[in-house]
């Protein structure tokens, strides 16, 4: 997609377009909101899809940065809860892969239907 910018259209405009969008799906009962740790953990599990590589439950425990393995069990039981993630089992009994759920990746598909959608509003392509 070629974008091109006029002199009265600024490109942060697209994203507050965007923001506008996105919080009309704010409202639907699909998924329940997440925490800030909570976001940057499925951030992690997105970046890791797209590179098809896996995240394990003690792949990411032992990530120091982000909290206490207390404190991310907590954040994964939540998440697990509320529908964002679900686990995996692997050729190993003890090790759990994390991925997505369908309703996390259909909350996605909306996102990414409301981005395209604010570039054509604002008048971009």
């Amino acid at each position: 997609m070629n974008l091109k910018f006029t002199k009265s259209l600024r490109p942060s405009e697209v994203y507050f377009r965007f923001l506008q969008l996105s919080e009309t799906i704010r409202g639907y009962p699909a998924l329940p909101a997440l925490v800030p740790l909570e976001c940057r953990i499925l951030e992690l599990i997105i970046y890791a899809r797209q590179k098809k590589e896996g995240v394990s439950v003690k792949d990411l425990i032992s990530k120091r940065e982000l909290g206490t393995p207390v404190m991310l069990h907590s954040c994964l039981v939540s998440m697990r809860v509320k529908g964002w993630i679900r686990l995996e089992d692997t050729e190993d009994d003890q090790l759990k892969q994390l991925d997505l759920t369908t309703a996390a990746l259909t909350h996605f598909a909306k996102l990414s239907r409301l981005m395209i959608q604010a570039i054509k509003t604002t008048g971009l392509v």
